[in-house]
C-alpha cells in the first residue's frame, strides 16, 4: 500500500446526548469526506462523555453504536476509531472499561482498553483498567492504541510498537490548561517510536473543565503534519506508510531494547531496601509487600505474585531463610537453598525486590518498610495476617488473593517421591 488516509473529527461531546453526538460524527464525516483506505479518529467517550450517573445505560448502547459506526465506515470505506464504555460481566458483577474500538466496513477490527484511570475526573471510581495491552490487528497490520491519560506512560506505546505497530491512534478528552503537554507528548511518542500518530481530542466545556482540542497528525520523524485549533474542526491527509521503514533504516530507536541490568541486583539487604522503599514512596509509588518460602517455584506461586504486583507499582517479596523454613516445615525443607530461591524469584518480571528474613514472622520487615499494600493468600483472614493491623493503622490496606487450586510445593515433592518409588 502506497498511501493511507489519516483523519480526526474534533468536536464538543455533549454529556449524555448520544443522538446529538452521533449526529456530529455523521456531519463531520460528510464535511471531511475521507478517502479510504485509512482511519478517522473520534474523541474519547465520543457518544456520551463521562456520564457517570447513566454509565450502565450508556454502556448498554455500545453495541448499537458500533453498528452505526460500521455503516458509516462502509459508506466512506474508512475505519473509525474512538472510545466507548464497554460493559463486562465479572465475578464481582458488571464492570466497565473505557475501550477504544476500531470499526471497519465489516465490523469491529480491534479494541484497546484504557490502562490508566484519571483520578481528577473520577475515572478510577467508575471504570476498570484494562490489562495486557497489545496492538489491534487490522487489515492494514497491527495498530497501536492509547486513550487520553495513557499518553503520559511511554511504555504502553513502546510495548505495542515492539509487537509490530507502525501507527498509533489516540482518542482523548485532554484539558486545555495542559494542551502544551498534549502536543509535546504526541511528538515525543512519534519520535521515540518512529511511527505515525493520529490523535483526536475533544474541544468544548464540561462543568469547570475546558477541553483543549488541538487534534494532531504527526509523522514518524516528529513533524506535525496536521493540527487543529481549539474549536470544532475536522482534518485529514494521506500519508506514506513506507516512511516508517525508511526512517528506521537510518537508525532504529523503536524496537531495540537491550537488557543492561541483572536480576540478582533485585536482592537487597533490609537497610538498603528500606531506604529505597522510602524513595519510592516519596515519588508516589505504591509499594506492595508479600512473603513466603517459595520453595520449588510453581504456577500457583507465579499467579499469586502476578496478582500481588497488580495491587500497586512495586512488589517486594520477603523470603524465608533456610533456617526459618526448617523451623516451620521440618529438617527436609527447603529443597532449594535460600539464595537459589531468591535468584529465581528475582528473575520474575512481576517481582521488583527480594529480601530475606530469618525471624519467625515477617513483622519486622513489614514495620520497617510500611508498605502501602500488604498481600496474603485468601486462606488467611485479615485478623490473622501478621502486620495487617500495623499497615492499616499506617494508612495502608490489606489485600487477600485466591490461590490456584491443587498446586503446592508439598504436593510436588510428594509427586516426585512417588514417581521415584520402585
Amino acid at each position: 500500500m502506497t498511501q493511507l488516509y489519516l483523519g480526526y473529527l474534533q468536536f464538543d461531546v455533549h454529556t449524555g446526548d448520544i443522538k446529538a453526538n452521533l449526529g456530529q460524527v455523521k456531519n463531520g464525516l460528510a464535511n471531511l469526506s475521507p478517502q479510504g483506505p485509512g482511519f478517522v479518529v473520534l474523541p474519547e467517550l465520543w457518544a456520551a462523555g463521562f456520564d457517570y450517573p447513566a454509565l450502565a445505560e450508556q454502556a448498554a448502547r455500545t453495541g448499537e453504536l458500533l453498528v452505526e459506526l460500521q455503516k458509516l465506515a462502509d459508506r466512506y470505506q474508512i475505519c473509525l476509531a474512538g472510545s466507548l464504555p464497554e460493559p463486562v460481566k465479572s465475578a464481582k458483577g458488571e464492570i466497565f472499561h473505557n475501550t477504544l474500538y476500531i470499526v471497519g466496513p465489516h465490523g469491529v477490527m480491534g479494541m484497546y482498553r484504557k490502562q490508566n484511570m484519571f483520578a481528577p475526573l473520577a475515572e478510577d471510581r467508575y471504570f476498570t483498567p484494562g490489562s495486557s495491552p497489545s496492538p489491534m490487528q487490522t487489515d492494514f497490520g497491527p495498530v497501536a492504541g492509547l486513550i487520553c491519560f495513557d499518553l503520559r506512560f511511554p511504555e504502553l506505546a513502546r510495548d505495542q510498537v515492539k509487537r509490530g505497530a507502525k501507527l498509533l491512534l489516540i482518542s482523548a478528552q485532554w484539558p486545555g490548561v495542559r494542551i502544551d503537554h498534549w502536543q509535546a507528548l504526541l511528538k515525543a511518542r512519534a519520535i521515540e517510536n518512529q511511527i505515525y500518530i493520529a490523535a483526536c481530542n475533544r474541544c468544548g466545556t464540561s462543568g469547570n473543565t475546558e477541553f483543549g482540542g488541538h487534534s494532531m497528525i504527526v509523522g514518524p520523524d516528529g513533524r506535525v503534519l496536521s493540527i487543529a485549533a481549539g474549536k470544532e474542526e475536522a482534518g485529514g491527509l494521506r500519508i506514506d506508510p513506507g516512511l516508517v521503514s525508511e526512517i528506521r533504516a537510518r537508525f532504529n530507536t523503536a524496537v531495540p531494547s537491550p537488557r543492561r541490568f541483572f536480576d540478582r541486583d533485585k536482592i537487597l539487604k533490609l537497610p538498603e531496601l528500606a531506604e529505597l522503599v522510602q524513595q519510592y514512596k516519596e515519588g508516589g509509588c505504591r509499594v506492595v509487600f508479600t512473603n513466603g518460602c517459595f520453595d520449588l517455584l510453581h504456577e500457583g506461586h507465579v499467579t499469586y505474585l502476578e496478582k500481588a504486583r497488580q495491587q500497586g507499582d512495586c512488589l517486594v517479596v520477603g523470603l524465608n531463610t533456610d533456617a526459618s523454613i526448617r523451623s516451620i516445615k521440618g529438617p527436609d525443607r527447603p529443597v532449594n537453598e535460600e539464595m537459589s530461591r531468591a535468584r529465581v524469584l528475582a528473575a520474575l518480571g512481576c517481582v521488583d525486590h527480594v529480601v530475606l528474613f530469618g525471624e519467625e514472622t515477617p513483622l519486622n520487615l513489614i514495620t520497617t518498610l510500611m508498605p502501602d499494600v500488604l498481600v496474603k493468600g485468601a486462606d488467611w483472614s485479615v485478623e490473622t495476617i501478621v502486620g495487617a493491623r500495623e499497615v492499616i493503622e499506617g494508612g495502608g490496606r490489606v489485600a487477600t488473593i485466591d490461590l490456584v487450586d491443587d498446586v503446592s510445593t508439598t504436593g510436588l515433592i510428594g509427586k516426585i517421591r512417588s514417581d521415584r518409588s520402585p
